[in-house]
């Protein structure tokens, strides 16, 4: 059984202080995941970073705490990148690591993600012990004396992480670049690393006072790199989000070159023949990457997804239309700066610019429509909308493609029509829609 209560796609996650990132409940799962990293390893070792939320700070000792009363020992790392944490987890020989981070949301959230000892996210199966261990707590032995685990701070943290992270960056001289770090984990770390590669660097929002992580800026708000590329002084701009995991760009006349673009650019540069992308990623993609050859195969959106899909065909590249990008022969895990670094490398060694990329890959229209239903599940399956979505993709008849898929978190379908004619597949769009809402009347 891996039914699991709290743990997501991407670890716990909720508004900080409410349950169940209570100080008490994190305490608990500390204490679960101590026995289950214990059963396996008497002597069991954890690493723990952060973003720079202000609830970080409290949610890591509570973490702690859990994690050394049934002896495991604890070293913090800081505030680190989510992929250094990965990294570091592997570099320390942890038995696992964890990243207090939500990512891109603001900053009143926060969540709780688990590495193993390779770096990769913990399985489902083990953050499921976790859960079922938290309800039997009450009848453990205490642990005691020179059992109880102990708590250090590691200081070289960031150094080791961006020794590795200059290991696999170009030369960057005569490139100038704009740089948003969401006021986050990166907020540090990036600047360094570009700028010891060679690249002159003006960065913004590096200034995190626990509650303007994400704020207006950052991958998901675009709007001031894309003013500061505008006026001329600068060739490119990059963003980060809150946790560094994904990366965005914008072209020297201020358009954002998004996932797609790098997956094309990295597949090209590296030889690639398979790259595995999610079904929001543009159809665009898919043919320029069969004119080169290059085979694309689609997952549920979520790079989760993705890096299953990789490892279970042995594939190199991979990512999302967001901005994570999967580099597995490099890191198990998606890292903003280091994606950044790597499409960069491929720009260079193509001899290319963000500015070609960008026009280069011209997106098919898409139209995306959110249908209200009662039952999200059962409409995929229902014998008339299942008839019109294969008489809307006979018509488009491999010039466009048609996605049905529920909400993740409301009663709704979303209904994405993308091809060639942006009248047509609105069109196909709203008869789609029609079916739907005819259901049940």
């Amino acid at each position: 059984m891996n039914q699991r209560q709290f743990f997501g796609t991407d670890g716990v996650r909720a508004v900080a202080g409410e349950f169940p990132l209570t100080p008490l409940w994190v305490m608990e799962l500390g204490a679960a995941a101590g026995e289950v990293l214990r059963a396996r390893n008497p002597r069991a070792s954890v690493v723990i970073g952060k973003d720079t939320r202000q609830s970080g700070d409290m949610l890591e000792a509570a973490l702690a705490a859990g994690l050394t009363s049934r002896g495991v020992n604890v070293t913090h790392l800081g505030v680190l990148p989510t992929p250094g944490v990965s990294y570091l987890t592997r570099e320390l020989q942890a038995d696992a690591g964890v990243v207090i981070s939500a990512s891109h949301n603001p900053y009143q959230d926060n969540g709780i993600k688990f590495f193993g000892a390779t770096g990769e996210k913990l399985s489902d199966a083990l953050e499921a012990q976790m859960e079922a261990q938290m309800s039997q707590l009450e009848g453990l032995s205490p642990v005691t004396g020179v059992e109880m685990g102990s708590v250090t701070n590691y200081t070289e943290a960031e150094r080791l992480y961006a020794s590795f992270l200059r290991s696999q960056a170009p030369d960057l001289s005569g490139l100038r670049i704009a740089m948003d770090c969401a006021n986050g984990a990166a907020y540090r770390i990036a600047p360094r690393i570009f700028q010891a590669a060679g690249a002159d660097v003006f960065a913004v929002y590096t200034n995190p006072d626990g509650r303007n992580i994400n704020h207006n800026c950052g991958s998901t708000h675009l709007a001031h790199l894309k003013q500061l590329v505008q006026s001329g002084a600068y060739d490119l701009g990059v963003a980060f989000d809150g946790d560094a995991d994904r990366c965005l760009f914008v072209d020297s006349r201020g358009n954002e070159v998004h996932g797609d673009h790098m997956l094309l650019l990295a597949a090209r540069a590296r030889g690639e023949r398979s790259v595995v992308t999610t079904i929001m990623s543009n159809m665009a993609l898919e043919v320029m990457l069969q004119e080169s050859g290059v085979a694309l195969e689609r997952t549920a959106v979520g790079d989760r997804y993705v890096h299953e899909r990789m490892q279970a065909k042995g594939l190199h590249l991979g990512g999302e239309q967001s901005g994570h990008i999967l580099f597995l022969d490099v890191s198990p895990t998606g890292d903003g700066v280091l994606s950044a670094l790597l499409t960069l490398k491929a720009m260079r060694q193509l001899g290319t610019t963000l500015d070609a990329l960008h026009d280069e890959l011209v997106m098919f229209p898409q139209t995306l429509l959110n249908v209200r239903v009662k039952d999200k599940q059962a409409i995929s399956r229902d014998p008339q909308v299942q008839a019109a979505v294969r008489a809307a993709e006979v018509q488009l008849s491999g010039r466009g493609r048609v996605n049905l898929r529920p909400s993740g978190t409301e009663s709704l379908v979303r209904v994405m029509v993308e091809g060639q004619d942006a009248e047509e597949i609105h069109e196909l769009a709203r008869h789609l829609v029609s079916v739907i809402e005819g259901i049940g009347d």
